[in-house]
């Protein structure tokens, strides 16, 4: 007895310390004051789920990453489509002999060369350079499309912090109001020491709950400003709710839209085009191309009898040895590459979808489950425990029993429902559109 004496003794010193540092549960709750210059820099911004999302396409870095590769290949497009550019070239030719001079026996030339393409090499060039634009653009929808998945996952983890926070001060606030109730019957002999030190650990252990969901929302906070590019002294506030939204899809209509519409699926193809276009002319190449010249020279009054000359002249590359083989064989390969790469990611794709659908299946049973009563069972079990152990007919055991067990169906529920939430932005991400039922 004098053993368990002093082990009661010790822990209701060590609560109490606790509690002395923090200061009761309740004020630690309450948010600090802000000092006045804070006040005046930090700005309010209400967001919904869409106005994230529009705010993250116009500001967030990673897209106007993407919206350069646009660009960059169109000016691939440009160069493409040009000319060879025409060669002059100047030259004169003098004697210095018995007597002779620059101005009286020189000659002064001047040629113009222009190169000719042939087997359609520009035609294929311009054709190859359009399959990279248009796969770049498919590269940037891609870009949206996953790093939209991200915003909207991050805002709802948002939303997740803050039920967790929601549910983690009822519990606290239940138990301070308990607490006091039970130090006064303490207080009178009514209850023993111990029946009160099991309600303060139960309370320190929601306040630490309701810290825990405090950093977990404003870590998911920091991530969402991260990707719409905001300002650290930013104040979000969220208007669209984690709310449950039944949606049964069609998966067969889903497995169709997937093939069709995913932009990574429509950028390997893209790439596959252009790979086919690159080989046509790397094929080209072995058909040697023209250069055609033409030229004036004259000469001075010593010269040849032929003061003045006209020339015509013809360059054409012997194909004896350099054929492009080598480029050939590359931009066969190159072909093959991009053919298996598309069949990669239509396999991956259809695998994707396969298993976000299914996965959003068992979450919505999962939310249904809860949404059928459970939910409202836990809910009202702590009230009526309580009720009963105010009247004596419940034991301080069955009293935290219930507590624990309330928190755990309705953070179960919570997470649930984020998990429901998460797996449908999945199959939205996976199917490449957002599913509306």
């Amino acid at each position: 007895m004098l053993v368990d004496r002093r082990l009661r003794t010790i822990c209701y010193i060590i609560v109490l310390g606790v509690l002395s540092v923090s200061a009761y549960p309740s004020s630690a709750a309450s948010p600090s004051p802000v000092p006045e210059q804070a006040t005046a820099v930090s700005k309010a911004l209400r967001l919904s789920v869409n106005d994230a999302l529009a705010l993250f396409i116009s500001q967030n870095l990673d897209v106007l990453i993407a919206k350069y590769g646009i660009e960059y290949s169109k000016g691939q497009q440009i160069t493409a489509a040009l000319f060879p550019n025409p060669v002059a070239t100047i030259g004169t030719v003098a004697s210095f002999t018995q007597g002779r001079t620059l101005s009286s026996s020189g000659a002064l030339s001047g040629q113009l060369q222009q190169l000719f393409e042939l087997a359609g090499k520009r035609g294929y060039r311009i054709e190859s350079a359009g399959y990279g634009s248009q796969s770049a653009e498919a590269a940037f929808e891609d870009a949206v499309r996953q790093l939209g998945f991200t915003v909207k996952d991050t805002y709802y983890r948002i939303q997740l912090a803050q039920r967790r926070l929601t549910l983690a001060e009822e519990n606290r606030d239940r138990f301070v109001r308990i607490l006091d109730i039970n130090t006064i019957r303490f207080k009178k002999g009514y209850i023993a020491e111990v029946d009160l030190i099991r309600i303060r650990l139960q309370m320190v252990d929601f306040q630490s709950q309701v810290i825990q969901a405090l950093q977990e929302g404003e870590t998911a906070r920091g991530d969402l400003r991260q990707l719409l590019r905001l300002s650290p002294k930013t104040t979000l506030e969220l208007t669209t709710d984690l709310d449950f939204r039944r949606i049964d899809p069609d998966i067969s209509k889903l497995r169709m839209v997937a093939l069709d519409l995913r932009p990574d699926i429509k950028a390997k193809r893209f790439t596959y085009s252009q790979r086919e276009s690159d080989l046509k002319l790397a094929k080209a190449y072995r058909i040697p191309d023209v250069t055609i010249g033409a030229g004036y020279a004259i000469q001075g009054p010593q010269g040849p009898d032929n003061p003045q000359q006209w020339g015509l002249n013809l360059g054409l590359p012997l194909p004896l040895f350099n054929r492009n083989q080598g480029g050939i064989r590359q931009a066969e390969v190159a072909v093959q590459t991009a053919e298996a790469d598309v069949n990669k990611t239509v396999n991956l794709v259809e695998n994707e979808v396969e298993v976000a659908y299914r996965n959003l299946l068992q979450s919505r049973r999962l939310v249904e489950a809860y949404v059928g009563g459970v939910l409202e069972d836990a809910r009202s079990t702590v009230t009526i425990v309580e009720r009963a152990y105010e009247r004596g007919g419940a034991t301080i055991l069955d009293l935290l029993d219930a507590a624990r067990t309330s928190r755990m169906i309705q953070q179960n529920y919570i997470e649930a429902l984020f998990n429901y939430q998460h797996n449908l932005f999945q199959l939205e991400s996976a199917v490449g559109q957002e599913i509306s039922s």
